[in-house]
């Protein structure tokens, strides 16, 4: 990031215009997460109000928060004041965090994401994975996300640490040629004719519920949608899925799931309330307190060498102890009563 005139790197919230010209190190990134890390302590609904009011500029033009800068661009951010008193204290700085690592060079980093952390920030939400991970580690040119997870899915995440990487890699996503695999427990019988694997396409419709929140419904006009679920294991009640991403919507598992009568246990958006809260006691048994939806396998192309990668994620221990409950239980019952079915192991 050049800067010119006498703006400091570390904020750009002054009394004064800032004029920055973009870099490699910025490139490619949108241009509210841009404002969101250099205008340090600067609330994200101020950001959100100057980028909408035009009070930021690209190329002296206006662009709106999902504009992604572009090599070269001068953009001008406007004069901004940081709360003083309260208001600022209710702002914290992102602390710094370290996660498992499942692969690092210098184009990509993989990590490990537990469930219940953000990616990013915003939705009232401070700061995620993104945020903690730049706070971590300062000297990096260029740390951006290659794609997302939601909050409470836990596993595989990959960020790029060059642009030519970030644009190799969505190239790849854009095309469908990145396998990500899922492992999403649910509620409800698999049904007999769908045999072990069952592909749903259903198109996928994004709207806002009358307090504002984000959800997915599916819908014949939304967008196109498609998702193969390959039987894992099952249980009375239950069944262990490998979920197959051909399209990559929000919340395109837990939707397509739920469209067929077999929520994600634990999902507090689309699934069974009641069964949730019952297994979130703490002497439930079998119990889970979390959304059982983990990214446990993704499989490229390294965008710089062209070899073929594969990261694995393990199945967290409270995933994995929800599934051995339910085997418990199966196996105490009386053989008539138990599944024939046969298993995969995890």
């Amino acid at each position: 990031m050049k800067e010119l005139g006498k703006t400091s790197q570390k904020s750009v919230a002054s009394d004064q215009v800032s004029m920055i010209e973009i870099d490699d190190g910025a490139a490619g990134q949108r241009i509210d997460n841009f404002l969101l890390r250099v205008c340090k302590g600067v609330p994200k609904s101020h950001i959100y109000r100057i980028l909408r009011s035009g009070e930021v500029r690209v190329n002296k033009g206006r662009v709106d928060a999902q504009y992604r800068l572009e090599l070269g661009d001068l953009v001008r951010v406007p004069p901004i004041r940081i709360a003083q008193g309260p208001e600022a204290t209710a702002h914290a700085p992102v602390p710094a965090a370290h996660f498992n690592i499942l692969f690092e060079d210098e184009h990509l980093l993989v990590i490990d994401k537990p469930a219940g952390v953000a990616v990013h920030g915003g939705s009232g939400v401070a700061f995620g994975v993104i945020e903690q991970m730049r706070e971590a580690r300062p000297q990096a040119k260029f740390l951006e996300l290659v794609h997302r997870l939601d909050r409470e899915t836990s596993g595989v995440l990959m960020l790029a640490k060059k642009r030519a990487a970030l644009v190799g890699l969505h190239e790849q996503i854009r095309e469908n040629r990145m396998d990500k695999r899922y492992y999403a427990c649910v509620h409800g019988e698999w049904a007999s004719d769908w045999g072990r694997r069952r592909a749903v396409k259903e198109p996928l419709h994004k709207y806002l519920t009358p307090d504002g929140e984000r959800r997915v419904r599916v819908q014949p006009d939304g967008l196109p949608s498609h998702t193969v679920f390959n039987l894992v294991d099952r249980w009375p009640d239950f069944a262990l899925l490998e979920a197959e991403l051909k399209t990559g919507r929000t919340h395109q598992i837990r939707v397509h799931l739920a469209h067929l009568g077999l929520p994600i246990v634990g999902d507090a958006k689309y699934g069974d309330f009641g069964l949730n809260k019952a297994l979130a006691r703490s002497n439930a048994h079998p119990g889970l307190k979390r959304m059982f939806l983990h990214a446990y396998r993704l499989r490229l192309t390294h965008p710089a060498t062209g070899e073929t990668l594969q990261f694995e994620a393990p199945l967290p221990a409270d995933c994995r102890r929800f599934v051995n409950q339910l085997s418990e239980q199966r196996n105490q019952q009386p053989q008539s009563e138990t599944d024939t079915h046969g298993s995969t192991a995890v």
